[in-house]
């Protein structure tokens, strides 16, 4: 009998056999790319009765009668002896981040995030690629180089592929189509200012595009005369929607014509019935108005106005059409105080709400779109899971396409006719690639390896956990495992705490340049990943569960996540850090100051210290009330102040460390400054303060990037392996080419 054993099953399983001295009956039987195949019989030569049971999950009894044998030379590359994960390797990590089918379904094109090289490009952002690969994952690159494409679409024929770009001369984000069969990008159309998104008539004689209004002369006169004042949160440029006709050879045919519209355009779909757009417009450019007063609007193409409204009054994720133009989903929050988009509504193109598709669904849909007239796909976020669902329209049942099990899907392209979907998905073994999953099959293949070389890569044993908060609640998350992991050894451990608390960290690739991963377990550290109360994935209720209480039971479930992997016997109590960014920065600056005896080291990114002052320098700041504190600051200052982290800074006794970008709008650096200014006069335990110009609420730069992550683990690594004591120092050993001397 064939039985399957995957690869993040390997490693306990193996161990369990040294353990128990138990002889080798089994036979490797054919290696996957997660696992292997094996030929498995008992002490008696008898096969056992469950082959659809993971191994993994059999009791400890059962595995006693067992015998196994793990021949090195059988194992896949990702468990053989092999070189750890650096900060330099995540430093030249690429990823797939956007990809999208063509109508047919034979080509996808997809965007490939390609890093800049510390030390050897100029510093920035990562570089975006366009790439095609068709459904046997044949890839081609089509725009490459230092380039930056975003708004991949496919012309209404199926036979270009758009995008946005800034190439050659341009002064500004402009629209390209190049052909799929051959040829080189021709420029559609060009503004005084970037174009922000677009779409393509069903007829493809028209393009719809979102853009600021061109800066007057006189403006542009004054602020060359040095008047460069700004008027705070009045003077952002609005974005407008503007037509334009096309002639036979997709040129304009005229000057864009702007649409008359109420407030800031953000999204916008042209109806494949044609003659309606769905507008997504915001009050105001704000970034408050952004997130919580976004509306769906629904506009006569020709007039140009408006003739419905969806009044869904909450955050609003993805918009589309149905193919016969007369209804619309909306991924969007259930209410105002919803933290987090991801109830999935029916809506009439005259503006009527029909129903909720997912109304008693205890998850959060990602992505959706039409297979048909009368059904809708979707993606949905489910505990660490990810599985491709399908509703109908009268939403009375949810099918499940795929497994939870599966890669983590981050987003979904169908082909016209519904057939076959295009995914970017990742898992514990690679970064985003694109993914294929065609009609009648519940398995998706996978079309293109951008980084090869990590095959040669050692990973540590990924895997789901679950634990009880101390008022008995479940908590789940996701664990990385010691790479060389010993029975009987306790390990130190970082919590790597996501942010939001609206976030959610899933059981895909969990290793970035500000999140430890694989490069901590290369260390010998645990790394856990929990989704504390008040992430999404399990219901809007759960979600729900920090509001009005930061700081509370939220944050008291990481202190019992370390109690549960102690009480396995994973983790050693004394030797646990702590690290995230923005809310998982909050959480990091609470274990170092309310928490300090629990927590050994501390790495605070854009994190939040006080929340009084936090409450007047964000640029959401209703955001903030509305769906966090449910409260104005006036209305309870004891509240502000109890759950600040500079409140209890002098119990603080973690060494810490604080990173911050100095133009960060959201989480204001003087949260970093205070806390630190506070440790510092204090002179109790180590800190130092990290600041990153030209850098906002995280950090897009190559050389930031690659800063903070040696930063991050020497911290981490100093005060839980050792010697600890004072600071490592300020300077760090980039581990690049000397600069060449001048003569």
């Amino acid at each position: 009998m064939v039985w399957f054993i995957e690869a993040s099953d390997l490693f306990r399983i193996s161990n369990f056999a040294l353990r128990a001295s138990i002889f080798p009956l089994v036979v490797p039987r054919r290696v996957t790319q997660s696992g292997v195949m094996l030929w498995l019989t008992n002490a008696s030569g008898s096969c056992p009765q469950r082959p659809s049971q993971s191994l993994a999950r059999w009791g400890t009894t059962t595995l006693s009668t067992l015998a196994i044998l793990l021949l090195l030379g059988a194992l896949p590359l990702s468990l053989r002896a092999g070189e750890p994960i650096t900060p330099h390797h995540l430093a030249k990590i690429r990823s797939v981040v956007s990809a999208k089918i063509s109508p047919d379904g034979a080509t996808i094109a997809y965007l490939l995030a390609v890093p800049r090289q510390p030390g050897v490009d100029e510093d920035g952002p990562a570089f975006v690629e366009l790439h095609v690969v068709n459904t046997q994952g044949d890839a081609r690159p089509y725009v490459t180089g230092k380039v930056t494409v975003s708004h991949v679409e496919w012309t209404p024929d199926g036979q270009g592929i758009s995008y946005l770009a800034k190439r050659h001369d341009d002064k500004h984000r402009s629209l390209y189509v190049i052909p799929l069969h051959g040829g080189e990008s021709r420029r559609v159309l060009t503004m005084e200012s970037d174009i922000a998104d677009y779409a393509w008539s069903p007829d493809g004689n028209k393009v719809s595009f979102l853009a600021s209004a061109p800066e007057s002369k006189r403006r542009k006169e004054r602020r060359d005369q040095g008047f460069t004042q700004e008027i705070y949160e009045e003077d952002l440029p609005r974005v407008r929607v503007w037509m334009t006709e096309l002639d036979d050879d997709q040129a304009p045919s005229g000057e864009p014509r702007p649409l008359d519209l109420p407030g800031s355009a953000s999204d916008i779909h042209w109806s494949p019935a044609g003659g309606q757009l769905a507008v997504v417009l915001a009050p105001t450019p704000t970034v408050d108005d952004s997130y919580m007063r976004r509306m769906v609007h629904i506009v006569d193409a020709a007039a140009g106005e408006v003739t419905a409204r969806l009044e869904h009054a909450a955050k609003l994720g993805d918009v589309a059409w149905s193919p016969d133009g007369r209804h619309l989903v909306i991924i969007s929050a259930e209410d105002i105080h919803d933290p987090r988009e991801g109830r999935l509504f029916l809506w009439s193109a005259e503006g009527t709400l029909v129903r909720s598709l997912v109304r008693q669904y205890e998850g959060h849909v990602h992505a959706a779109a039409w297979k048909d007239a009368g059904t809708v796909a979707f993606i949905g976020l489910e505990g660490v899971g990810t599985p491709l669902r399908e509703v109908s329209l009268e939403g009375a049942r949810i099918e499940a396409k795929t497994q939870a099990s599966g890669p983590v899907l981050n987003s979904l392209s169908l082909s016209k006719d519904g057939g076959v979907a295009a995914f970017v998905a990742d898992t514990p073994s690679h970064p985003g690639e694109v993914f294929l999953l065609e009609a009648g099959r519940d398995d998706y293949r996978r079309l293109t390896d951008s980084n090869p070389w990590l095959k040669d890569i050692t990973l540590a044993v990924q895997e789901e956990v679950h634990y009880k908060a101390r008022d008995g609640r479940d908590i789940g998350g996701v664990l990385v495992r010691p790479l060389g992991e010993q029975p009987g050894v306790r390990y130190p451990l970082i919590l790597a705490v996501h942010g939001g608390p609206e976030g959610v960290v899933s059981h895909g690739w969990v290793t970035s340049y500000s999140m430890p991963g694989q490069t901590g377990a290369a260390e010998g550290i645990a790394v856990l990943y929990p989704n504390y109360r008040g992430s999404i994935g399990r219901g809007v209720a759960f979600s729900k569960l920090g509001q009005a209480d930061a700081a509370g039971p939220e944050f008291d479930d990481l202190v019992d996540a370390i109690d549960y992997l102690a009480s396995t016997g994973l983790i050693d109590t004394n030797k646990v850090g702590i690290t995230g960014g923005s809310y998982g920065g909050y959480a990091s600056a609470w274990g170092a100051t309310y928490y300090s005896e629990r927590y050994a080291a501390s790495v605070m990114f854009v994190g939040i210290s006080d929340l009084t002052s936090k409450m007047g320098t964000t640029d959401l700041p209703d955001e903030m009330t509305l769906v966090h504190h449910r409260k104005l600051l006036w209305e309870d200052w004891d509240y502000f102040r109890d759950r600040s982290p500079i409140r209890y800074v002098e119990k603080a006794r973690t060494p810490l460390l604080i990173l911050h970008g100095k133009e960060d709008p959201r989480v204001h650096p003087s949260q970093s400054l205070e806390l630190h200014r506070h440790l510092k006069t204090l002179g109790r335990t180590p800190v130092r303060l990290v600041l990153y110009p030209g850098e906002g609420h995280g950090n897009r730069r190559a050389a930031s990037r690659l800063d903070y992550s040696l930063r991050q683990m020497r911290w981490m690594k100093h005060y839980l392996i050792g010697p600890g004591g004072e600071p490592p120092p300020y300077e760090v050993d980039y581990g690049l080419p000397p600069a060449e001397e001048e003569e």
